[in-house]
């Protein structure tokens, strides 16, 4: 087996932290997308979940700024359209 030189040592450290660097964006990416509010389209084809969010936006009652968000206002939306 050979030995790796100083070189070689400090180009395969700087790939391994590149890699963790780009592994780390992309959950990030992730997670803030998994935050975006979910559409009126998005909870009709999703009626439970229309559900599940309309009732955590009521449970609150008396929280306007809850019950104003946009996952809120578009499962509202969303179970009013489904159940006319």
């Amino acid at each position: 087996m050979k030995k790796l030189n100083k070189n070689q040592i400090i180009i395969a450290a700087g790939i391994s932290a590149l890699t963790a660097i780009i592994a780390f964006q992309q959950v990030s990416v992730a997670d803030s997308k998994s935050n975006e509010p979910k559409t009126v389209g998005w909870y009709t084809a999703n009626i439970k979940a229309a559900q599940a969010k309309n009732n955590e936006c009521r449970g609150e009652s008396g929280n306007t700024e809850l019950q104003a968000t946009p996952d809120c206002v578009n499962a509202l939306n969303a179970l009013q359209i489904s159940f006319k």
